[in-house]
């Protein structure tokens, strides 16, 4: 699929700008693969992945370099329940293939990437780790108790980013052997489907280990009505000051208009999956070549 994209999609990130001379257009280098795939199983591939490039112009740490590899898979006629009894099975069998068992050092830690693996929904881990029920709490709400609970937040967040704060800050660390993390709100998945039995909840689950974020997951959406309304809600976070907002791609909802089938998606950082499994510090030892700040 392309790197260079009129319009970038399929991740929450900021991405690189660029500008084709012979066509007279801005070009962005793609933050992820994701609206593409999905064009081509509406094009009527039965399942297709790819291992890619991405890039994201943000911020550098020991688990984010600008550009990464990552594989990203989809699979018609199914859902994101199959796809955790998929990746539980995948990533075990690696951690075997790799390290010759599934029990994993990763710095102090010994991971067991045996099945099955921890599952909580998003606010039940956000309880389990604050004590606090965020469920039914509004946006107001939530950036109080946010900056109760001494997470950094601003205001051009809204519900779906004040919540991911305060998972990110107050649960995230703390999860060290693989869980499952489930049934996100609809504010925080803009290309997830509508959760089947729970109002204002997607069918979405990323998978956490040693303390970070290593795979994301949902049941796709494929209604191009509600599609557009997502995409809709985010350019109004984008008018607020989100910099990570999505933008609205007409032909990706074009694509969904001919018709996609229920589909299973999901992405994996490969680079942070062989930090794990080579037990390295950062993202750096595990890139031939990661980007440095100029010597001087």
């Amino acid at each position: 699929t392309p790197i260079l994209q009129p319009l970038y999609g399929g991740a929450a990130a900021r991405p690189f700008k660029t500008h084709h001379n012979a066509l007279e257009m801005t070009l962005y280098m793609r933050i992820a693969n994701e609206l593409y795939l999905k064009r081509l199983i509406v094009g009527g591939y039965d399942g297709v992945y790819e291992f890619s490039k991405d890039f994201r112009n943000e911020g550098m740490d020991r688990f984010h370099n600008p550009e990464f590899t990552q594989v990203e898979l989809y699979v018609a006629y199914k859902d994101y329940q199959w796809m955790m009894d998929f990746v539980e099975e995948m990533i075990e069998r690696v951690a075997v293939e790799v390290t010759g068992s599934t029990l994993v050092q990763v710095g102090e830690h010994i991971i067991s990437f045996k099945r099955p693996w921890k599952r909580f929904t998003m606010f039940e881990a956000i309880e389990h780790f604050t004590g606090i029920d965020i469920s039914a709490m509004d946006e107001q709400q939530l950036f109080k108790t946010a900056r109760e609970l001494r997470v950094h937040v601003d205001a051009t967040m809204g519900k779906g980013k004040l919540i991911d704060e305060i998972f990110g800050e107050k649960c995230e660390p703390y999860l060290i052997q693989p869980t499952f993390i489930t049934d996100y709100p609809v504010e925080m998945s803009p290309l997830a489907k509508k959760h089947r039995s729970k109002d204002g909840l997607v069918e979405r689950f990323e998978a956490i280990c040693n303390g970070k974020e290593i795979m994301n997951s949902f049941s796709e959406l494929n209604d191009p009505i509600d599609q557009r309304h997502r995409f809709e809600a985010q350019l109004e976070l984008g008018k607020r000051g989100d910099e990570e907002a999505m933008q609205l791609d007409e032909d990706f909802l074009r694509a969904l208009e001919y018709g996609m089938p229920p589909t299973a998606g999901i992405g994996i950082g490969i680079d942070r999956l062989s930090m794990i499994m080579t037990n390295q510090h950062a993202i750096q030892d595990v890139l031939l070549f990661p980007h440095m700040r100029p010597e001087g």
